[in-house]
């Protein structure tokens, strides 16, 4: 024996499970975990040339750490019933390809791997865990490594002396003091794992510490340490892995062995693992299912696999001269549709140099055109906005002018399809080149589309998912942190692997993702909505919007200045200084000096201070909570907007470019990022001097349009609740209307308290608000929210029963689905966690209004600028919010405009109620909402 490899079996299955979203195979068995499970484990044994292997399980989750600490592990919750079947098929599996399967009652998985290496290391052999789990770095050793797959990263001393603060031989000792929430090792109060590695450093191990307790300097801990010594030794016995247990499978019997083919094809497929069971064929060749030994998977003859052809290796080119580079676009065009991808030094498209452009027209090759990159020791140049050229061992390339003059005609070309993954960047990229990019096709959008909140949309997410394919990344090219460096730097070799790769992976996706739109029913939510937004956003980003750098100055000189009034003033209600941004450091002064009601500590041993709890305190009179509040608010407004906005202004443009994703969230709304301006608060005074800084271009306006109460609206069509429908006809005031109704009170002078209570119930009741919720919003108590709202329900009893709908609907499908059709997925709707599944439920309530609204202001943007052009007008649409549009207005067509943006937004759905649009106009973003 030389190398023995001992495979965390169980970690990998939750963490296949996690990972991936729901999947069944033809008899409705969840097969997600089997999935993830099995594509995990082929690529570690492929990748590994140890010679002996061995997969370990846990079995029940009593063991004899449970006979010396009845409560460790209690706190776990029971297992996810989509999980239950999935444990027994991965263990097939792992014996379909002839690895041991090990596991062993009254012992952990760690036990069994602890010992097992310690025979190992007897022997003389080397050792790999393959896990993460940091209960098993107290094995580590000079023979024994782990290895995490999941981040592809070795862990030896010096990562668990990064983890712990020991070497591996004092890793139990920290374990001891510190304990371990999730298995309910209870270690010593309030010792965390950085002040546990601290005593035992000093002291030496456990018992060191125990002895010394008394000369600790610390009142607390020296209390602690004194009173709960016992405890802390229960909890070495818990944490102490046995090398030593009675394991009755042989170590020699991990030899390596070949899989068992036609057991392992015939698993697969009868999982419905297609993808996987094309992998194996094209390693073992094709043979029948049939032939093999009958396997414990489900009753009943499994098909034979598909024979399908072996992928071969991608071969990728590096197009370094025009011959080259013209074949490529002939071939494109024939082809009809080219997959294209940029390669740049930044991820600011209106910053960024371009370095290459990849090409790929059929599976399996692909093509990277370099048009900037650098010798490997070029001397760093100025940013010109492309790549310079660098010292005399730059590779050859088409110069970047004559090839932009040749690929031109091809990304232009409506005839010739191109897919991207991200498009919108590639096309702004390409755009400060004089390429119009179009038409175009976007997978990313696409997966969005078909499985948005299943799971992320990036390419190597979504090629591991469809492909079973794991991408080269960026850092495996340019490295990673202080040494990373541009693409420009990176050697032709490497770059063409990793460019051309993009293109490839992208024309397979698009294969293999978009006939799915029709046979899921989708092609119109991403033909109608999510496709034409793409170009639109794209030059909404390029263009960008106007921002007033020295107002900002203004307003971040001033905010500095309230900063440090009000932390003097939190200093002083403290009495005696601390840092006020630190929440361990507040919780102490809020809850032990001052002795305030309501503290709660977290897993970590600090209080909690967040906003609820701060908000509490002050509505019952705290002073200090209302200050750190404004204190908060104030530092959150500075450093993401006033700070951050100046450094965000583009030096050519003078303007912040903003990026829109359409992928952000499950319920089709768009999401804005670097920088993020949804965010930036309406209500408050400082937000709304925010939103001064932006203003309009010279001889401009800015235009708001705005869909009035567009949530309840929808609300009343979907529940079809007739009272608010007549309301909304008749242009009434639906919250004082409300109040009316529920509080029974007549609507002439109303109080303004009894309007806001009533508008809190008419919103709240959209997102499931709870009568926790509302008693916190409204100041009032518990008993009397439910009132409010058991009569809301009373009064308009159909709003219940839309509830109930979409509840039943997202449990059924697990799924609702906006009037336009699109999915939104609720994949914790039928979790076991109350907390998980009661969000689920309320998002499920939810997601068909707040998605439908972004449904209708998408189809709005996708409409408004050929309205404009076709109408003459020589607005711009820059910003979506939420339910707002901005436009840059030149002065002389505001009102023209206006009336425009209302028409084409107002008559853009049909409802049962009227969508009403309030416009505004202004000299900057505020005045103009």
């Amino acid at each position: 024996m030389r190398h023995l490899f001992l495979i965390d079996g169980s970690g990998f299955i939750f963490r296949a499970y996690h990972a991936l979203p729901p999947m069944t195979r033809p008899d409705g068995t969840p097969v997600n975990a089997v999935y993830g499970y099995t594509s995990m484990l082929m690529r570690l044994i492929e990748d590994t040339e140890a010679d002996h292997l061995a997969v370990v399980f846990d079995t029940a989750r009593k063991t004899f750490r449970n006979d010396i600490y009845p409560e460790y592990k209690a706190n776990r919750p029971p297992v996810d019933e989509e999980l239950v079947p999935q444990f027994e098929l991965v263990r097939e599996a792992t014996r379909a390809m002839g690895l041991a399967c090990v596991e062993m009652a009254g012992f952990e998985a760690d036990d069994l791997i602890a010992t097992y290496a310690a025979q190992a290391e007897a022997l003389g052999a080397d050792v790999t865990i393959v896990s993460s789990d940091k209960d098993l770095m107290q094995l580590v050793s000079e023979r024994v490594t782990m290895y995490d797959a999941m981040k592809n990263r070795p862990i030896g001393a010096a990562e668990v002396m990064e983890k712990f603060g020991v070497g591996p031989d004092r890793v139990i000792d920290v374990q001891a003091l510190a304990g371990d929430s999730s298995d309910n090792v209870p270690g010593v109060q309030g010792i965390g794992v950085k002040t546990a590695a601290l005593l035992v450093n000093e002291y030496g191990d456990l018992d060191g510490v125990l002895a010394n307790a008394g000369e600790i300097k610390q009142p607390k801990r020296r209390q602690m340490l004194t009173e709960q010594a016992d405890q802390a030794r229960v909890s070495r016995d818990l944490v102490t892995l046995l090398r030593d247990a009675p394991v009755e499978t042989e170590l020699n019997s991990f030899a390596r062995r070949p899989p068992d083919g036609a057991a392992l094809l015939a698993f697969l497929d009868a999982q419905g693992f297609k993808s996987l069971s094309a992998k194996m064929e094209s390693r073992l060749g094709p043979m029948p299912a049939s032939d093999g030994p009958d396997t414990d998977g489900p009753a009943g003859e499994a098909p034979a696999p598909e024979q399908q052809a072996p992928r071969k290796a991608a071969t990728y080119e590096a197009v370094q001269d025009k011959a080259r580079l013209a074949h490529w676009i002939e071939l494109a065009i024939g082809s009809g549709l080219v997959a294209v991808d940029t390669e740049t030094t930044s991820l600011d498209a209106m910053q960024a140099g371009l370095v290459g452009v990849s090409l790929s027209v059929e599976a399996g090759s692909a093509c990277y055109i370099p048009l900037a990159h650098q010798g490997e020791e070029a001397e760093p140049t100025l940013d010109l906005g492309d790549a310079q050229e660098g010292s005399g061992d730059a590779p050859d390339q088409i110069p970047m002018d004559e090839a932009l003059a040749l690929l031109k005609p091809l990304l232009e070309d409506p005839g010739v399809l191109k897919i991207g993954q991200n498009i919108k960047y590639d096309m702004k990229v390409l755009a400060r080149h004089g390429v119009d990019v179009a038409p175009i096709d976007d997978t990313m959008v696409i997966s969005y589309v078909l499985e948005g909140g299943l799971h992320g949309h990036g390419m190597d997410e979504l090629a591991l998912l469809h492909l079973d394919h794991e991408t080269i990344k960026f850092k495996d090219v340019a490295g990673s942190g202080k040494s990373q460096v541009t693409f420009d730097k990176v050697p032709l070799d490497k770059a063409v692997d990793y460019a051309a790769e993009d293109a490839e992976i992208t024309l397979r996706l698009h294969s293999a993702m978009k006939p799915r739109l029709v046979g899921e029913k989708m092609m119109s939510v991403y033909e109608n909505l999510e496709r034409p937004l793409i170009p639109i956003l794209s030059e909404m980003e390029q263009d960008g919007i106007r921002v007033d750098g020295a107002r900002l100055k203004e307003l971040s000189a001033d905010f500095s200045a309230r900063l440090g009034k009000l932390n003097e003033e939190v200093i002083s209600l403290a009495g005696h200084d601390f840092n006020v941004g630190s929440p361990k450091q507040l919780g102490e002064v809020l809850f032990d000096e001052m002795g305030l009601e309501g503290g709660k500590k977290t897993k970590t041993g600090a209080y909690g201070t967040g906003a609820d709890i701060l908000e509490d305190l002050a509505a019952g009179g705290v002073g200090i909570a209302e200050k750190v509040l404004g204190w908060r608010q104030l530092a959150k407004l500075k450093s993401t907007y006033t700070d951050a906005l100046l450094e965000q202004i583009n030096p050519t443009t003078g303007r912040v470019h903003t990026s829109f994703r359409q992928d952000g969230a499950a319920t089709g709304r768009l999401s804005s990022r670097d920088p993020n301006l949804q965010n930036i608060p309406v209500r408050t005074e400082e937000g709304r001097k925010i939103r001064q800084a932006f203003v309009p271009a010279k001889g401009c306006v800015l235009l708001s349009a705005d869909y009035s109460q567009i949530e309840l609206r929808l609300l009343a069509h979907v529940a079809g609740i007739d009272a608010l429908k007549e309301a909304f006809r008749d242009g009434l005031d639906i919250h004082a209307m409300t109040a009316s109704q529920v509080f029974g009170v007549p609507i002439e002078g109303m109080d303004p308290m009894i309007r806001r209570q009533a508008k809190a119930i008419n919103f709240g009741i959209i997102y499931g608000i709870s009568a926790f919720g509302l008693a916190r919003q409204l100041g009032i108590t518990r008993p009397d929210a439910q009132a409010y709202i058991t009569a809301y329900f009373e009064r308009y009893p159909g709003i219940l029963d839309y509830m109930e709908r979409a509840k039943t609907e997202a449990r059924d499908r697990g799924y609702v689905s906006t009037l336009y059709g699109r999915k939104c997925f609720q994949p914790g709707i039928k979790d076991k966690n109350v907390q998980r599944r009661n969000f689920a439920e309320r998002a499920a309530i939810n997601a068909p209004i707040q998605g439908g609204a972004a449904d209708i202001i998408k189809r709005a943007m996708a409409r408004l600028p050929k309205a404009l052009a076709n109408a003459g007008l020589g607005g711009k649409m820059l910003l979506q919010v939420h339910d707002e549009l901005i436009f840059d207005v030149p002065e002389d067509e505001k009102e023209e405009t206006a009336a425009l943006a209302r028409q084409v937004m107002e008559q853009v759905a049909r409802l049962d109620v009227p969508l009403i649009v309030d416009t505004g106009l202004g000299a900057n973003w505020d005045e103009a909402h």
